[in-house]
C-alpha cells in the first residue's frame, strides 16, 4: 500500500542478503488515479471489478504468476485487513459530487479495554473522511482523493507497517508508535514507562513456544522487513540526539571552538549538531575505540597474535533449528546467535584453556561482510611472547597429510585457501589491475609460510608433506594456505591466524578493527553529523537483527 525508497540492493547468489544505504522512506499516494487505466499500490484495491483487480496486479510481475492464488491473498485482504475496509467505507460514503476530500488515518488509536498491539477491529475512529482544508494532526497520515504527489508517513505511526507489509500483517495491525506502554507482567496493567522501538521489535520477531510467528517465514521479505525496523530504531535514536543537543552541551566541541577563535563570521559557522562517542558505530564511537586500542599497545606493547574467524553457514546447530522449506539466509537470526556462540567459545579456548599460553588481555569487534556473514577480529596480548623458532610449532599454513588428519584436511581444503589468484585465475575476486588486492603471494615469503623454494631437496623429509588438493577446479599446494591453528578444526571455518611480528603492524590491526572511517585524520565534513552518519550509512540483514 506504500512504496520503499531507498539506495537498496538484494545480493542473490551466496548468502544473500537485503542492504539498505541511507535513509529509508514510506510514501504514499493518493487513493484514486489521476487517470482511470493507470492504478497503482494503495488504488489498486479500489477497482471495482474483483478480476480486473486481479489482471491489474498480475501484469506488474513479468515473470509467471499463480492467477488463482493472487485471486485468493486479493479476497483474503478484502475480507480481513481493517485498512482496506476502511477505505472502502470511507469512499462510499462521499458524495459522487464531492470534488476533493481526503482520508486521515489517525496517529493515535487506543482501543477501549484492548491492547494497542492486538488484532483490532476496523473502528470508525482510526480513518476518517474530512473535506479538505480541515484541520487534522500534524502525525496523522492524510491521503488525498487525486493528486500526482507522494508523501512521506512517519515511521513512528502506528500504521507504517500494515501499509507497507499487508501480506505480512494482513489484518491491520498496529506496528510500533511512540506512545506504547510497558505492561505488568502479572497484571496485565499498562505502566507509565513506554516500550522502546528495539524492545518492540525484538519482541515481534522472538520464537516463542507453542506459538507459530508467521514474521519469520517470509524469506527475503523477512530481510526487507528486520532492516526497515532496524531502520527505525536508529532513525528514533537519532532523532533523540537531534533533538536534544543541549544535553550534549555540542557548543563545547573543539571544531566550534576552533572556528571561533579563528574569528570567522558566525553566519558561515551554521549550527552544529553532534553525533556523541555514546552512539555506538558512529564516527567518534570508532576513534575512540581506536584510542582505546592504542591505551592497550601502550601499557602492554605490541599484541602478539591477529585472528580472524567468519561464520559457517552450514554448521549443524544452524540447519538444526531452521524449518525445513528455509535456508540460513531467510534466519539471519539463528545464524548471528550461533555465531555469538562459537565466538564465546573461542575466546574461551584462549583466556580459559590458554591454547596459545597465558593471556594478558584482548579486543575484538563483530563486522558484517556484503555477503551477509558476521565475522570477528581478534586480537590476543600474550604474557610469553612467540619465539622465531616456535612460529611453525603454534601456526600451520599447509595443506595437513590426508591420510594422517582427513578431517582437517577437508576443512583446510574447505575453508582456508586463498584463491587461487594471479595468473592462475586472474577472475578471482580478490584480483585488482591484475594484481592482488590482498597481497597474498608476497605473504608467501614470510617464516611460517612454506614456498616451494624452502623445499632443499627430493630427499628431505618435508618433501613427503609437500600436500596437493584440487579446489574449485584448480589445482593447489601449500602456497595458497592461508595461516591457521590446528586446533581450531573443531569449529569448522575459516579463521586466519596471523603474527604480529612488525611494530608497524600495531596501527594497522588497532585501525583495521574498529574501521568505518579513517581513524588517524577524524574531521567533519558537515555542519550535522547526525545526517552525514545517516546518508552514509549502510545496512545488511545480518547487522540489522
Amino acid at each position: 500500500m506504500t512504496s520503499f525508497k531507498s539506495k537498496q540492493v538484494v545480493e542473490r547468489g551466496f548468502m544473500p542478503t537485503f542492504k539498505i544505504q541511507g535513509q529509508v522512506y514510506h510514501l504514499a499516494g493518493s487513493l484514486l488515479p489521476l487517470r482511470p487505466d493507470d492504478h497503482k499500490f494503495l488504488q489498486i484495491y479500489f477497482i471495482a471489478d474483483p478480476d480486473t483487480q486481479t489482471s491489474t496486479r498480475c501484469s506488474i510481475v513479468a515473470q509467471p504468476i499463480d492467477i488463482d492464488l493472487i485471486r485468493s491473498l486479493q479476497d483474503m485482504l478484502h475480507s480481513h485487513n481493517s485498512y482496506i475496509q476502511s477505505f472502502k467505507t470511507a469512499i462510499e460514503s462521499v458524495p459522487v459530487d464531492t470534488p476533493d476530500f481526503n482520508v486521515v488515518i489517525h496517529a493515535n488509536k487506543v482501543p477501549v479495554g484492548e491492547h494497542r498491539g492486538r488484532y483490532n477491529a476496523p473502528s470508525t475512529s482510526e480513518v476518517a473522511v474530512v473535506i479538505a482544508g480541515q484541520q487534522f494532526d500534524k502525525r496523522d497520515i492524510v491521503l488525498r482523493s487525486r493528486d500526482d504527489n507522494l508523501q512521506k508517513i512517519s515511521e513512528l505511526h502506528r500504521s507504517y507497517d500494515s501499509l507497507q507489509y499487508p501480506l505480512m500483517l494482513c489484518r491491520g495491525e498496529d506496528g510500533y508508535a511512540i506512545n506504547v506502554p510497558q505492561v505488568d507482567p502479572i497484571s496485565g496493567a499498562p505502566l507509565r514507562k513506554t516500550v522502546s522501538c528495539m524492545n518492540y521489535y525484538c519482541y515481534r520477531i522472538m520464537t516463542k513456544q507453542n506459538n507459530f510467528n508467521p514474521l519469520l517465514r517470509y524469506g527475503m521479505l523477512t530481510n526487507q522487513y528486520l532492516v526497515d525496523q532496524y531502520a527505525k530504531i536508529e532513525s528514533e535514536r537519532l532523532a533523540y540526539i537531534r533533538n536534544n543537543q543541549t544535553k550534549l552541551r555540542a557548543e563545547n566541541y573543539v571544531h566550534l571552538q576552533d572556528a571561533l577563535q579563528a574569528n570567522e563570521h558566525s553566519n558561515s559557522i551554521g549550527q552544529l549538531v553532534i553525533l556523541p562517542s555514546s552512539f555506538t558505530g558512529g564516527p567518534r564511537y570508532l576513534h575512540e575505540k581506536s584510542q582505546d586500542a592504542m591505551t592497550y599497545v601502550r601499557h602492554y606493547g605490541k599484541p602478539d597474535l591477529f585472528i580472524t574467524a567468519t561464520c559457517n553457514p552450514n554448521w549443524p546447530e544452524i540447519k538444526e533449528n531452521i524449518n525445513t522449506n528455509l535456508t540460513p539466509q531467510d534466519r539471519y537470526d539463528i545464524v548471528n546467535r550461533v555465531f555469538h556462540l562459537k565466538v564465546q567459545k573461542l575466546l574461551h579456548l584462549i583466556n580459559k584453556s590458554h591454547i596459545f599460553g597465558p593471556p594478558r588481555c584482548y579486543m575484538y569487534t563483530i563486522e558484517w561482510q556484503k555477503r551477509g556473514l558476521p565475522h570477528v577480529h581478534l586480537l590476543v596480548w600474550l604474557v610469553n611472547k612467540i619465539r622465531p623458532n616456535q612460529i611453525d610449532s603454534v601456526i600451520s599454513a599447509e595443506l595437513p597429510v590426508k591420510e594422517e588428519d582427513p578431517v582437517l584436511f577437508e576443512i583446510i581444503k574447505k575453508h582456508m585457501v586463498h584463491g587461487p589468484c594471479g595468473t592462475l585465475n586472474r577472475n578471482s575476486p580478490c584480483m585488482r589491475d591484475s594484481k592482488c588486492s590482498k597481497n597474498f603471494r608476497s605473504r608467501s615469503r614470510h617464516k611460517h609460510l612454506l614456498a616451494m623454494t624452502d623445499i632443499p631437496n627430493i630427499d628431505d623429509d618435508r618433501q613427503t608433506r609437500w600436500q596437493s588438493a584440487t579446489v574449485r577446479n584448480y589445482d593447489i599446494d601449500n602456497r595458497w594456505i592461508v595461516p591457521y591453528i590446528r586446533s581450531f578444526k573443531i569449529f569448522d571455518a575459516h579463521i586466519n591466524v596471523e603474527l604480529c611480528s612488525s611494530i608497524k603492524s600495531i596501527q594497522y590491526v588497532t585501525k583495521y578493527i574498529n574501521k568505518g572511517s579513517d581513524q588517524a585524520t577524524f574531521s567533519i565534513q558537515s555542519p550535522n553529523e547526525v545526517e552525514t552518519y545517516q546518508s552514509g550509512r549502510y545496512i545488511c540483514s545480518s547487522k540489522a537483527v
